[in-house]
């Protein structure tokens, strides 16, 4: 069931958004050279504990860590580890959840670590620019298959190709609510957007094919032909003339 906000509830969500913008603002400039995924996350754990939150993405189904830390090749749920240090040409992918007073804000930003190939600077800019071809599009009335079709075809159109396996999804109490949104989908299909609908959409793009594997821990998953992949996320809300992001400063 698809869940129409409260004015009262958006504004709880826009505080828990505003943390995980937080997060990024301090975290993001430490994505360097040397660093490890788990000085990241513990750092973005901080600053959300700071803030009066929780990590919500820690201890989910099992998930150890506060936030979701893939590079290069994974897709997403890279659990960070004192023993993956970035090496300059990596991209990372942080995707973090945060909870606050009941209600969840959710994001993802994808960095290039030092000095970066263009190819993976690209990637990470088509990626970004799925997320807002297809932000165009949304408001009241549209179909949700709009969004995912927009996405799909900006990543096709740029040669690279979209998971079927993870999805973005409605946002609100909990991290994962109806409706779920796929990075593929066919035009003036799929639920009507609804002013109060809030949604974490997502777009993941692949440099090569769309296959995946998991690894070992249950966890990580990554691109079976080993190219990397990027990802970019906010949580919004639709408005009658279109949506507003949550995730922002």
């Amino acid at each position: 069931m698809i869940i129409i906000k409260s004015p009262r509830e958006i504004e709880l969500m826009r505080r828990a958004g505003r943390v995980v913008a937080i997060v990024f603002d301090k975290v993001g400039p430490m994505v360097k050279p040397g660093v490890s995924t788990l000085a990241l996350s513990e750092a973005a754990e901080a600053v959300i504990l700071s803030q009066g939150g929780k990590p919500s993405s820690k201890g989910y189904g099992g998930f150890p860590a506060a936030i979701c830390a893939s590079v290069n090749e994974v897709l997403v749920h890279g659990i960070p580890s004192e023993r993956k240090i970035l090496q300059d040409g990596d991209i990372v992918s942080l995707d973090v959840t945060a909870e606050l007073d009941g209600y969840q804000g959710d994001a993802c930003r994808t960095y290039a670590v030092g000095v970066t190939p263009e190819a993976k600077l690209r990637l990470i800019k088509v990626t970004e620019q799925c997320f807002w071809n297809a932000m165009t599009l949304v408001k009241e009335g549209a179909h949700l298959g709009d969004i995912e079709h927009m996405i799909q075809v900006t990543a096709e159109t740029n040669g690279y190709s979209t998971p079927r396996e993870y999805t973005g999804h409605g946002i609100g109490r909990e991290m994962h609510e109806d409706p779920y949104i796929p990075d593929y989908g066919e035009a003036g299909t799929g639920p009507i957007l609804r002013e109060g609908m809030t949604l974490a959409i997502e777009p993941m793009v692949m440099m090569g094919s769309n296959k995946l594997r998991t690894l070992k821990d249950g966890w990580t998953a990554v691109s079976k032909d080993g190219k990397p992949s990027a990802h970019y996320e906010n949580t919004l809300v639709v408005t009658k003339d279109g949506y507003e992001i949550l995730t922002k400063l």
